[in-house]
């Protein structure tokens, strides 16, 4: 089975799989605090961050009020998250981009301009806010397009290049957190549900001991 074979089956898999798959971080319907809140996710869980952000906007209520936010103030509010220090500095320095720049770009472009983001928190919000297709690269579908063998690339632009060849651009934002559910709950980092997995006769286990 080459990898075009099984993109086709995981794209009609993966929806029954997790029909309820989705962004998850908690943004309370304010597209800026998505990106405060995707921005503090690097190299920690989201539920990590929804435990952290009411009481970062209890402390700091708005962008505004980041922006202008003590610096340790911020620190020990996120502090947390691990890289407390270069997380605040991040968020502080984006809050102050926004209010400086008159809110957030629609298009990657212009939303990696943005202090403290890279591809991964733009397309978040290219998908989640503006609708527009988007493959989101988190840990989770670096690591299960490796597995699958959807690509052999390692660094994530790669890796997101290579998904918007395979994937339908109407279904790249589905995928990606349909992908990245599927990697929270069964094939985990270490010791992967393999023998449990609905994916398994498709999968070729690239990487796996």
């Amino acid at each position: 089975m080459n990898k075009r074979e099984r993109i086709k089956i995981l794209l009609q898999r993966l929806p029954l799989l997790y029909p309820d798959a989705r962004c998850v971080l908690e943004y309370y319907g304010d597209p800026e605090k998505l990106l405060i809140a995707t921005i503090l996710s690097a190299r920690t869980t989201d539920n990590a961050v929804n435990r952290v952000t009411p009481l970062l906007w209890t402390e700091v209520h708005d962008i505004g009020g980041l922006a202008a936010a003590d610096k340790g103030l911020i620190e020990d509010t996120v502090h947390s998250l691990g890289f407390f220090r270069s997380k605040a500095k991040s968020i502080r320095n984006a809050a102050k981009w926004l209010l400086e720049n008159g809110g957030l770009p629609d298009t990657i472009d212009g939303l990696v301009h943005i202090p403290g983001v890279g591809r991964k928190t733009a397309n978040v919000i290219i998908g989640e806010i503006f609708g527009k297709p988007a493959i989101i690269v988190d840990t989770h579908v670096g690591r299960l397009s490796g597995r699958l063998d959807l690509t052999r690339a390692k660094q994530p632009d790669k890796i997101e290049t290579s998904l918007r060849r395979l994937v339908p651009e109407d279904q790249q934002t589905s995928f990606s957190h349909q992908l990245g559910f599927h990697g929270r709950a069964v094939c985990t980092s270490r010791n992967p549900s393999c023998d449990s997995c609905d994916l398994v006769k498709i999968c070729p286990q690239r990487g796996v001991r």
